[in-house]
């Protein structure tokens, strides 16, 4: 199979769950009815419950009503064709032999999507022997993607003996193509950026991805992971890859994601853990106006565990481009406020003309900002009262924004057979490998849990280190 090769068959395990009713079938909506699927894409679904074909039609008909409304008249039908097309198989996970005998009763060439909690996928990948399945198969795995890098790599194992690498697609729906096209663009067409993007001009980068929201009954996942784990171990880090790498020789995947790993593997945190990582969790607070509980207090949490809500920790790059550059990277829920950004802070100028006041010396940013995507380059300018006071002034530009919800991204390149965005076998280990060491330090209790209210940016005492942003 080439990677244009027209997929025929789209199988969903965990179709009846709360992933594909909320997220993966409402993008997968929007290309059908956008045109961008292939022609007479058979969508089957599976799971333990007893439905047959009549319930997944409804089921479809019901998370594609939001594409209807925005398509054509070749986009209705083409969603009509696909719920009127779609099927159901009621599989045992626990059963690999009847597993392997169903997809090999679809059409090829097919994708099979693992809508699975990753303890559920690890152990349907693990009883799957090499030759089972077809071989113009897809397999696509949603994050976290194993829990460390020991099983990340036991699992790339299970993975490589089944299939190509390049028929594997790891999801990471946080950064989807726009996201990456909209950092490489701006940093590689623009000479007054590309130039000044390295350690002699940048002092620091932060990737910050702060939330109102809480739990929303993920409790049960999200105590089992904690910010870290869910947060930064994927979505951030390669973020900061894309941030930081170098210019590829094209916009091919090979070589944007041999780049991304190039960058990821001379990544690690300072040893120092109590100094380069912070962590807490929220307490009882108010967010817009309602009262939140206590993280420990929430329902389906055992407090004993000490997961984090807030985690945030210093990545240092080492190469030529970015030694002694901090790359700080934070992700908490519960917060006060939605903050989805990078923020790339200059070096001051080497010389300013003394008798300048006001923010003379403070330092140029420019602010990223992936939702809603938008550029913001704060500059120092002579005020309008004083020519020598400088006050801080705002240029800003909206960015990119995708037509497609992330998931619809995702879907793009699974059905295209185009994997840019999918996270590479040898980057999902590297990420592990990089966060694996705080993950320890944290259980052995040699970074403090820290609180905060819920609804506030974070401890109180970070406020200082947070003042500039």
């Amino acid at each position: 199979m080439t990677e244009s090769s027209p997929l025929r068959t789209l199988l969903i395990l965990g179709g009846t769950g709360d992933l594909a009713q909320r997220l993966l079938l409402p993008g997968l909506g929007q290309l059908i009815g956008s045109g961008r699927a292939p022609d007479d894409l058979l969508v089957v679904g599976s799971g333990s419950r007893d439905w047959d074909d009549g319930a997944w039609r409804e089921r479809l008909e019901e998370s594609f009503s939001a594409a209807r409304t925005d398509a054509d008249d070749d986009g209705r039908q083409a969603l009509d064709a696909t719920v009127r097309n779609g099927s159901y198989l009621q599989v045992d996970l626990k059963d690999p032999e009847r597993l392997v005998h169903d997809i090999r009763s679809l059409k090829t060439p097919l994708a099979v999507y693992f809508a699975l909690p990753p303890e559920v996928t690890q152990s349907t990948v693990a009883a799957l022997k090499p030759g089972d399945l077809p071989e113009d198969t897809r397999l696509v795995l949603e994050k976290p993607f194993a829990s460390d890098e020991a099983s990340a790599r036991e699992l790339n194992r299970m993975l490589a003996d089944l299939l190509p690498e390049s028929h594997v697609y790891r999801v990471d729906h946080f950064l989807g193509m726009a996201t990456v096209m909209n950092v490489l663009g701006l940093r590689f067409s623009n000479r007054i950026l590309e130039p000044v993007w390295n350690n002699l001009h940048i002092e620091r980068v932060e990737i910050l991805f702060d939330e109102e929201l809480g739990l929303e009954d993920r409790a049960k996942y999200y105590d089992g992971a904690g910010a870290l784990r869910d947060m930064i171990q994927s979505h951030l880090l390669h973020t900061m890859a894309v941030i930081a790498m170098g210019a590829p020789a094209t916009l091919g995947e090979r070589d944007v994601r041999d780049l991304i790993a190039a960058t990821l593997r001379a990544s690690s945190v300072p040893s120092d853990y109590r100094n380069s990582t912070r962590r807490a969790r929220w307490t009882d607070g108010e967010i817009n106006g309602e009262s939140v509980q206590a993280y420990a207090d929430s329902p389906g949490v055992d407090p004993d565990r000490e997961t984090e809500t807030l985690a945030e920790v210093e990545i240092r790059i080492e190469n030529d481009r970015w030694a002694g550059v901090p790359f700080i990277l934070r992700s908490g829920k519960a917060l006060g406020e939605n903050r989805q950004e990078a923020v790339i802070t200059f070096k001051p100028v080497s010389h300013l003309p003394n008798g300048f006041t006001g923010t003379a010396g403070d330092a140029s940013r420019l602010r990223i900002s992936f939702a809603p995507a938008r550029l913001e380059l704060e500059l120092n300018v002579n005020g309008p009262d004083n020519v020598f006071t400088l006050e801080r002034a705002g240029l800003t530009a909206p960015m990119h924004k995708s037509a497609m919800t992330p998931y619809g991204e995702v879907l793009d390149g699974i059905l295209s057979g185009d994997p840019l965005v999918s996270v590479r076998a040898d980057i999902a280990e590297e990420c592990w490998r990089i966060v694996d060491p705080v993950l320890k330090a944290w259980s052995d209790g040699d970074v403090p849990l820290e609180t905060y209210p819920a609804g506030t940016a974070g401890p109180p005492e970070w406020e200082s280190s947070r003042s500039e942003l």
